[in-house]
């Protein structure tokens, strides 16, 4: 019996070891792919439920206080068969609050439209970057930060080392991303230059700051003179050594910490600006 298990884990192994490395490969980006999409429809969704938890309470609130002042209406009008008549002032207040309750409903309604309207803008962004850009290069990570589409592109791909000049190879990269740049002429992009902590020194630059802004500002000429992009939606920033994404304590940790992040900015001001004006206004309310 021993035998035959042994001959079965044996044949086992020898199958096993048949799947190619391509095969092997493609299983692996194809769960990356479908790992990365959970992240972020998880993220929105615990965002979304944050945001309808808050407004459902206020939906709760008015409703309770809209029942109180049904209550009060009919407690009044009952006491008008006692008192033969209810005064006109107290009907029209009465008129107005029951009008101010509707106002607020729907205020609330424009809110929650709004918020989804956001959260669609954000989701179909983050959709065209992924097609456009694709999942299996590990050094290019598309996703949400904060309500933010951003794309995060390993400085190996973008510039020699110490050098600001983009690559030949970065282009194919960068004209991925105008193209959808180009499809949204209502949104901005900022290109912002990340370095690690090693001081740098060498011709014009004086630092890790000159470093960070001058490969911003070539990146951003790319998009401009060479893709097509509007001027008007590009905002070339440095962020030195000073934003790391872990600590500068290995050369494979500041390979890391040295990257380009393309930030998409849709220009939905409207959206937060009409939710400001309101949340402001049921407060005096």
């Amino acid at each position: 019996m021993k035998k035959v298990l042994l001959l079965v884990t044996i044949v086992s192994l020898s199958l096993s070891s048949c799947v190619s490395k391509k095969k092997f490969t493609a299983l692996e980006a194809q769960q990356k792919e479908t790992q990365d999409l959970l992240n972020t429809v998880t993220l929105k969704l615990n965002t979304c439920l944050t945001e309808s938890e808050a407004l459902e309470k206020q939906r709760k609130d008015l409703l309770s206080q809209l029942e109180y002042l049904k209550r009060t209406n009919t407690d009044l009008i009952n006491s008008s068969k006692e008192l033969t008549v209810l005064t006109t002032k107290g009907a029209t207040n009465l008129e107005k609050s029951l009008e101010s309750l509707k106002e607020k409903d729907l205020k609330i309604s424009r809110l929650q439209d709004a918020l989804t309207k956001k959260d669609s803008v954000t989701l179909a962004l983050v959709t065209s970057l992924k097609k456009e850009v694709g999942l299996n290069d590990p050094d290019i990570n598309v996703n949400v930060e904060k309500g933010v589409v951003f794309i995060s592109i390993a400085d190996n791909l973008l510039f020699k080392s110490g050098s600001y000049e983009v690559s030949p190879n970065a282009k194919n990269v960068l004209a991925k991303v105008a193209k959808v740049i180009n499809s949204k002429p209502d949104f901005e992009c900022m290109v912002e230059g990340h370095t690690d902590n090693i001081p740098y020194r060498s011709g014009v630059l004086l630092d890790n700051w000159d470093l960070s802004v001058k490969r911003s500002t070539s990146i951003v000429r790319v998009l401009q003179n060479e893709l097509g992009v509007d001027p008007k939606q590009l905002i070339p920033a440095g962020r030195s050594s000073y934003v790391p994404l872990t600590t500068n304590d290995s050369p494979a940790n500041r390979t890391k910490n040295r990257r380009t992040k393309i930030i998409i900015l849709p220009k939905i001001d409207q959206f937060y600006d009409m939710i400001e004006k309101e949340m402001k206004n049921l407060s005096k309310e």
